[in-house]
């Protein structure tokens, strides 16, 4: 298997009721970002630019592939421990992501439609997970996270 390859681990976790990790490489939030270097190694990583409660570090610029997509993935830290992932996609496989979501969080999204974006939320216990994709855009996102990294990530205080 590549380095850069997604994983989907799931027999383990669904006998014991429990939302399987969603992981790239192996890489699940809580890990070290040594971690992220080794199964990331495109990845570049360096303090955030900005102050906040959500993350200290982030890496950026990792290649990757989902699913058979190729795909951009954003890593964030705080404390040596990954809060969250932001993974990158062309935003015709949109619903490659959205199934994938679900397998992980073993429900039906919620969703939200505007002029603007289509957003697909999924939460499971103090992990969440939030697809956007937006009418007329090449590219959408999932960014995945725990606690309440989504609410303190971009807060100015």
């Amino acid at each position: 298997m590549r380095p850069s390859a997604f994983l989907l681990v799931l027999a383990p976790l669904l006998a014991h009721g429990a939302p399987p990790p969603l992981a790239i490489d192996g890489l699940v939030l809580g890990a070290a970002e040594s971690a992220v270097k080794e199964r990331l190694p495109s990845a570049h990583c360096q303090p955030l630019q900005w102050e906040s409660r959500a993350a200290d570090r982030r890496c950026d610029d990792s290649r990757a592939r989902l699913n058979g997509v190729d795909v951009r993935v954003t890593v964030y830290l705080k404390g040596d421990a990954v809060q969250a992932f932001d993974v990158r996609f062309e935003s015709r496989y949109a619903a490659r992501f959205a199934k994938l979501a679900g397998q992980h969080f073993g429900t039906a999204p919620v969703e939200e439609r505007t002029e603007k974006a289509h957003v697909q939320k999924w939460r499971a216990g103090a992990e969440q997970a939030l697809l956007t994709t937006e009418p007329g855009e090449r590219r959408a996102s999932l960014l995945v996270w725990r606690g309440a990294f989504y609410d303190e990530i971009y807060k100015v205080r």
